[in-house]
């Protein structure tokens, strides 16, 4: 065969043509040819790289990017042939991330420590969570070395540290240019080794396409930082978009990396959870996150049961949450914090000139710590603590900062749910206490006129299980006065644990009030009085950021909540100043803009009803009224910021046990915290919460 000068100058640039000058083509793949691949996900790893709690300073070995590896390092030993992608939320969720991001911003020639951890770790290819907006978009284009194309974000010149592997995101462009702000896919080339059907070996190349989604409320939460800046695309209409293009350009294997949960309710393009719906696109993997949970079950021995929200789907919805299928499509969500590693290994045909993958033939996997034996731990990768050590301690020591005040009692929220306010109280009084002077201090007409409105305030306990059993709350108390401990830096975090939260406040009338109380109520099971056997109080800690607790000074508010009544019908006795709450009654509720701008779908409460919208973040107002305390008086106490509880349980009595999963070892924390309902602790779940027996009728 002899080429012409045009055909030989392009086989010339592209590696075809050797020295020689002829042309060798590749080896044909012969059908039949077979791959196995694997496909690894890490999801909602919030700035965990070390397996440590920088809010107690302590060791924390149920989480860790730094574990995490070892889990990588293993299953590539198992799948020579195999991928590793992120699914997002990487930098923020810790002090570490707030340091690095928000206290003491680093330099563009710098790296984020978790982006450090992961380009050691050979990440493949990522995508993005809404917690990546929580810092501003200048901050964002930064660490990710990326010009979005948005008129007023420059990234600073030259090279910035970033990760060292492609990052994508599909449905998110910018207003002014209708472009996207990242590259909205991205073809990750790889050589694989296959198998013919005769049995012996070939290298083949294929082309793993990669894209990723964020949730459309990213514009509700992070308004302050995107909007008019950026719009979002809802993920069924950006994938079907972008997979035939993707197909036409060499794609073998297109996989959706997913920050979403699976909502198989009917579509929509606001949907938060919308990963199900991609199913439908054409894709043939789907790595999904941002709901910090386990799918498919875990296969380890001894492993938790489904989370009630997955064993609740019709079985119309074709969702496999054992084996981890959904509509067919091969789906892993790997929890959150490191603490899981999603992996589908797939077995792909080479037939009728490309490759399919064999259903039939593909496992899914959400490995833990404990897959090896149920119980062992697997051990840190040695070789992650030495990169971020500098961060680490910096980090230490910063948490460590005093904030100038002693506290007499401990401020947890291992019994949130059964009404201990300990860890929520003091929140409550910080944003009342700003939003009350905001409007006496106000010179707007408007906001003046609302001086005699009532003021009260909701927050919820963010750290109450929702990531396992060493996700609580709890501040220590302070020692005696010849020899305080006193509160740190660390603290105003362990009570407020979302630094990107600002205050606002919105103006309501009773029926909000009560629409907003019984949409909290939903965290609750429906209690059969007459069922003999156990039923979860709280059947699961998925939501636990939407249970908010209200409280007015001096104990004003008060309400029930009948756990025997379906969601809905729960809130009774609601009353202020002892009188019942009427639907025209006037509040003015201090909150987050995550829910005041429509986040936890509270009815009417979506952003249309906000008075107030603060410069300052919920942490830093619940930090300075700690320093404010500490100037006044040197101490909080527990008779005047953690014993008002707003809240009780209509009395019942059931015919069998109903329990409360918490972190073990805290009964006696409930007998001090006035818990009376909580009698005794008994046996350890598979996920590490004891259960807590609760008797309603106390």
């Amino acid at each position: 065969m002899k080429l012409n000068l045009v055909m030989l100058a392009a086989m010339t640039a592209a590696g075809l043509v050797g020295c020689g000058g002829d042309y060798t083509p590749p080896p044909a793949i012969p059908e039949g040819t077979t791959v196995t691949l694997a496909l690894m996900e890490t999801t909602d790893i919030h700035a965990n790289v070390m397996s440590y709690n920088y809010y107690s300073l302590a060791e924390d070995t149920s989480l860790g990017l730094e574990r995490t590896s070892t889990l990588v390092n293993a299953a590539r030993t198992e799948n020579p042939n195999n991928v590793l992608l992120d699914d997002g939320d990487v930098i923020q969720g810790t002090l570490l991330g707030d340091l690095q991001a928000a206290t003491k911003p680093i330099a563009c020639t710098d790296t984020l420590a978790v982006h450090k951890a992961m380009n050691a770790m050979k990440y493949d290819g990522g995508g993005f969570g809404n917690h990546e907006f929580n810092y501003g978009l200048p901050l964002l284009s930064q660490i990710t070395n990326t010009d979005f194309g948005i008129p007023g974000v420059a990234k600073p010149t030259g090279t910035c540290g970033a990760p060292s592997f492609p990052l994508v995101l599909t449905n998110v462009t910018g207003v002014a240019s209708n472009k996207p702000i990242v590259q909205p896919y991205t073809l990750l080339p790889r050589t694989f080794s296959a198998t013919k059907p005769d049995g012996s070996k070939l290298d083949v190349k294929m082309n793993i396409g990669i894209m990723s989604f964020v949730p459309p409320q990213i514009l509700d939460w992070d308004q302050k930082n995107l909007a008019g800046k950026v719009a979002v695309t809802g993920v069924q209409e950006a994938a079907k978009q972008y997979v035939p293009e993707m197909r036409s350009k060499g794609a073998d294997l297109v996989v959706a990396l997913s920050h979403g949960g699976l909502d198989p309710s009917a579509y929509s393009p606001k949907m938060e959870n919308g990963s199900y719906h991609l199913t439908s696109t054409g894709i043939d993997a789907l790595l999904i996150g941002h709901s910090h949970l386990i799918f498919p079950k875990g296969k380890e021995t001894g492993a938790a049961a489904l989370d009630p929200s997955f064993a609740a789907f019709p079985a119309s919805a074709k969702i496999d949450a054992v084996n981890g299928f959904v509509n067919g499509v091969p789906t892993v969500m790997a929890q959150s914090w490191g603490r899981r590693l999603g992996i589908i290994k797939m077995t792909l045909v080479f037939t009728g000139g490309k490759w399919v993958v064999q259903q039939d033939k593909t496992s899914v996997e959400s490995r833990g710590f404990k897959y090896t034996d149920g119980a062992t731990i697997v051990k840190a990768d040695p070789a992650i603590a030495p990169i971020v050590a500098t961060e680490h301690a910096a980090t230490i020591a910063y948490a460590k900062q005093p904030l100038g005040v002693t506290t007499d009692f401990e401020m947890s929220a291992y019994f949130a749910l059964v009404g201990d306010v300990s860890a929520i109280q003091l929140v409550n009084q910080a944003q009342l206490d700003y939003v009350k002077k905001f409007i006496a201090a106000s010179t707007d007409a408007t906001i003046s006129s609302y001086k005699n409105i009532p003021v009260i305030s909701c927050s919820a306990p963010f750290k109450a299980g929702r990531n396992g059993a060493s996700d609580f709350t709890d501040v220590a108390p302070g020692a005696s006065a010849a020899a305080p401990i006193g509160l740190q830096v660390r603290n105003p975090g362990d009570l407020y644990l979302y630094s990107n939260n600002n205050l606002q406040a919105v103006k309501i009338k009773g029926s909000d009030l009560k629409a907003w109380l019984e949409t909290a109520a939903k965290q609750f099971g429906q209690i059969d009085p007459a069922k003999t056997t156990e039923q979860d109080l709280v059947p699961s800690y998925g939501t636990i950021y939407n249970y908010d607790v209200f409280y007015a000074e001096n104990n004003a508010l008060t309400y029930q909540i009948d756990v025997t009544k379906p969601v809905g019908s729960r809130i009774v006795n609601l009353t202020y100043l002892g009188k019942a709450v009427a639907d025209g009654d006037d509040f003015i509720v201090a909150t987050n803009d995550y829910r005041a701008g429509g986040g936890g779908a509270v009815p009417g409460i979506d952003g249309s009803k906000t008075i107030i919208k603060s410069p300052d973040a919920n942490q830093t107002v619940v930090s300075n009224y700690l320093t404010a305390q500490g100037a006044a008086s040197g101490k909080v106490t527990l008779a005047a910021n953690g014993s008002a509880r707003s809240w009780s349980f209509v009395k019942v009595a059931t015919a069998g046990p109903v329990i409360l999963r918490s972190a073990p070892g805290h009964l006696a924390l409930a007998k001090s915290s006035g818990i009376t309902a909580v009698t005794a602790e008994g046996a350890t779940d598979a996920n590490g919460f004891a259960k807590y027996a609760v008797d309603l009728s106390k």
